[in-house]
């Protein structure tokens, strides 16, 4: 009985850690979503110059993202400020409701980027079942971690994460900035440097 249990267990975690593995490193697709003002625009063209963004899925009738929003919403600002992060919210609310999406987005007072994927085509291209379905993507807009659903304290695990892409982010450009402070042997002065040998 207790192998059973152990067996289980095992499957569960290792479910859980493909899951979260799932579309790691992948690009947005080249799907077309709108803004609140009607234009079509590419999911792939999402980004923040060159700094991290989230991406939440949400509709107007999911109360878990509702709360998930108006918790974000309350950090949002210290946010930006120490990490200069973006948060996008996209609403898959169908053609029917959507229309009630800028409203509703404006009665909150949500600061947020706000896209409408109708036909939930980004949605179905990112496999997003449930939501509220989150992705922090990096600055070259790769997908790093994803989320799905929400409970109170899930935005401490979110900015950690963000605080770690940071950290990891400037790590590689000071290992890229210290190769590129380094000389470079050219022919030339590996010649000059035999000749003050001999």
């Amino acid at each position: 009985m207790k192998t059973a249990v152990k067996l289980i267990s095992w499957w569960m975690l290792l479910g859980i850690v493909s899951f979260a593995q799932q579309g790691q490193g992948q690009r947005l697709p080249d799907v077309k979503i709108k803004d609140l003002q009607g234009q079509w625009v590419s999911a792939r063209t999402l980004q923040n110059d060159g700094k991290p963004f989230v991406i939440s899925f949400w509709a107007t009738w999911c109360k878990p993202c509702l709360v998930e929003l108006e918790t974000l919403k309350d950090v949002y600002p210290d946010w930006q400020e120490e990490t200069g992060v973006k948060i996008i919210a996209i609403s898959i609310d169908d053609v029917r409701n959507s229309r009630k999406v800028a409203p509703f987005v404006k009665s909150r007072g949500w600061e947020y980027e706000v896209y409408l994927d109708e036909n939930s085509e980004l949605r179905r291209a990112l496999g997003v079942t449930n939501i509220p379905h989150t992705f922090l993507l990096d600055g070259n807009g790769h997908i790093v971690w994803q989320h799905a659903s929400f409970t109170p304290g899930d935005e401490d695990e979110l900015y950690e994460k963000i605080q770690a892409l940071l950290e990891t982010e400037k790590a590689e450009q000071d290992k890229q900035s210290d190769s590129h402070d380094k000389p470079h042997p050219t022919p030339q002065s590996d010649h000059l440097r035999k000749g003050m040998e001999q």
